[in-house]
Formats: structure tokens, C-alpha cells, sequence
């Protein structure tokens, strides 16, 4: 559910005032869009690395080297999988084909705000 203006208003004025008191604070918390742990991601690496277990479990009991490799290989495949975080949208298209500008952050706002009020000299 996307925020109202005002909840938006609230939250760049907030973000403003980390980055005012603490700056090595805020830019360790990085000022891009939050990206979060998609549950698709999870599920898929914990069904990869279960795999994986098996079929490193296969090659110990069959003793071939090629397969344990090939399932501890799994195994981590599923794990990265797992701890992959969710991508910043694509910017869409209009019907034009130009792009249309997504929501920026209110630090970037603020940065393009500055930049326009140096450009026409106030």
C-alpha cells in the first residue's frame, strides 16, 4: 500500500534529519530503495539446497566424487538463492516508449530541489 503525501512529507523530513544529526549513520543505512527478502526467493533456495542435500547424500552413498560435488554445489546455489533480495523496479514505458519516472526518494527530491533553486540563482 503506497504512502499518502502527508506520510510522505513525514518520512523525507525524518530521512532530512537522520542525515543532519548523523550522516555516517544514514549513508550506512543507504539512501536507495529498501530492498526486501522476497518469500519466492526463499522458498525456491530452501527446495534447491534440500535438493542439493540429497543429491550430496547420493554421491556419498554411491561414492562418486562428481555427484557430492554436484550436490554441495546445490547447496549453495539454494542458499544464495534464498538470501537474494528483491530488485528496484523497472522504470515502465509509456505508450511513447519514453520512460516514466518512478517515485524518488526524498533525498534525491531534496538534491534536484537544491540543484534547481543553485541553477536559477537563489
Amino acid at each position: 500500500m503506497p504512502l499518502s503525501e502527508h506520510e510522505q512529507r513525514l518520512l523525507d523530513q525524518l530521512e532530512q534529519q537522520l542525515h543532519d544529526t548523523d550522516p555516517k549513520f544514514a549513508h550506512a543505512l543507504g539512501t536507495d530503495q529498501v530492498r526486501r527478502l522476497s518469500a519466492r526467493h526463499i522458498a525456491l533456495g530452501v527446495l534447491i539446497s534440500v535438493l542439493g542435500i540429497v543429491v550430496l547424500i547420493l554421491g556419498v552413498a554411491t561414492q562418486q566424487i562428481l555427484l557430492g560435488v554436484l550436490g554441495f554445489v546445490m547447496m549453495g546455489a539454494g542458499v544464495f538463492v534464498a538470501t537474494m533480495r528483491r530488485g528496484t523496479a523497472k522504470t515502465p514505458a509509456s505508450e511513447d516508449g519514453a520512460k516514466v519516472s518512478g517515485p524518488k526518494s526524498g533525498f534525491m527530491t531534496n538534491l534536484e530541489e537544491r540543484w534547481e533553486q543553485r541553477h536559477r540563482g537563489e
